[in-house]
């Protein structure tokens, strides 16, 4: 097995900038897509419209479904992204 390196970049705003970002990421996860009938080479899907966690925050039940009994990897991703700007108040002193 080979070793993957994962590179998180987080852009910041410059020193001199009066205005800064701030990203606000939401994940949802709708149906599910697991193929049912893979081993029998046909493909039947179970009618599992969105991700409905089976335990808590944490803990191994979070990644379950609780209405198909699938792992949540099997289910459709969704990303929102939202970008919101803040601008910063410049005083006539400059202070």
């Amino acid at each position: 097995m080979r070793k993957r390196q994962v590179v998180v970049r987080r852009e910041e705003p410059s020193r001199c900038s009066t205005t800064s970002a701030q990203t606000i990421t939401t994940v949802r996860y709708a149906e599910c897509q697991k193929n049912h009938a893979a081993s029998v080479g046909g493909y039947a899907v179970d009618g599992c419209r969105e991700f409905m966690a089976s335990g808590e925050e944490g803990t191994n039940g979070a990644l379950i479904c609780a209405a198909c009994g699938c792992h949540r990897n099997f289910h459709k991703r969704e990303v929102e992204t939202e970008v919101g700007y803040e601008h910063a108040a410049i005083s006539s002193n400059g202070t």
